[in-house]
């Protein structure tokens, strides 16, 4: 029987479940237990596992995995989340902090009134004006890759079908990318929704996915800094920083963060599809 005590968040809409994994005892090579954890009917439910482990040189290290059981580099609400967990948890000591990613360091800020302000990673591998598919959009990658695809509106977008079949295009492999479906709204707002890779359907909200948005948008079609997206869940992000030299840097996320409920689960007694009796 292997018991862990786990929090529940959600960022903007965003949710995850986190682990204070500062003892390394975690089963992270154990994909399909990861997958079990994160199911919505026979485990927890979330769109995304966050660990806080150790780290030599800064406050923590922020380990992130997919629904999938699959680790990804880095997550923007998850960012914002963990942020929050480690100082409740003591793995941070004060409101500011520096944590390690796959994607790089990430410094973080806990704000008033459950905010949290992160900065990102600086965004790198711009391909704009790519067709692909029959779907013009531009490619960048804020932390993880995106595929922001402009839309007249976002309502009737059939995120899934279209959502699906970019992610998997040949343009992206091997990796494959996210896929953000957006609506500007000039000169600093916009309607996001996005298709989200690893968890293999549309989120309810995406950190990077907004960053993404804000700098495609800034760079290519006339918006502003600081720009406000309002993410499927109905929360607003706001993505800010500098725009020199025709290109945006020291980028910022900030948005709301909540915890839902804190429990306990045994690992060993999750149904772990794929296992065989």
């Amino acid at each position: 029987m292997r018991k862990v005590r786990f929090t529940k968040m959600h960022g903007a809409g965003n949710d995850f479940v986190l682990v204070d994994d500062r003892d390394e005892t975690f089963p992270v090579h154990d994909h399909l237990r990861l997958a079990a954890f994160a199911a919505p009917r026979t485990g927890i439910g979330c769109e995304g596992v966050i660990l806080v482990q150790p780290s030599k040189s800064f406050d923590f290290r922020m380990a992130f995995f997919n629904p999938d059981g699959t680790e990804a580099d880095l997550c923007g609400n998850g960012a914002r989340c963990v942020a929050w967990f480690a100082r409740e948890i003591g793995a941070a000591k004060g409101r500011s902090m520096t944590f390690e990613t796959r994607a790089g360091l990430v410094d973080a800020e806990v704000l008033d009134n459950g905010t949290v302000r992160v900065w990102m990673p600086e965004p790198k591998n711009r391909r704009y004006g790519l067709q692909v598919g029959g779907e013009s959009g531009d490619f960048i990658v804020a932390g993880v890759p995106h595929f922001v695809v402009a839309c007249p509106g976002v309502s009737s977008v059939d995120v899934v079908g279209r959502g699906r079949a970019l992610r998997l295009a040949e343009a992206f492999e091997p990796e494959g990318t996210n896929v953000d479906f957006v609506q500007y709204i000039p000169p600093h707002k916009a309607l996001m929704r996005t298709y989200e890779r690893g968890v293999e359907a549309e989120s309810g909200a995406c950190g990077t996915g907004a960053v993404a948005t804000a700098i495609v948008g800034v760079e290519t079609k006339g918006m502003s800094l600081p720009m406000h997206i309002r993410t499927s869940e109905g929360f607003e992000l706001t993505v800010d920083g500098d725009y020199r030299r025709a290109r945006s840097t020291g980028i910022t996320l900030t948005g709301p963060v909540r915890k839902v409920f804190e429990g306990e689960i045994d690992l060993d007694a999750l149904d772990t599809a794929g296992e065989m009796e």
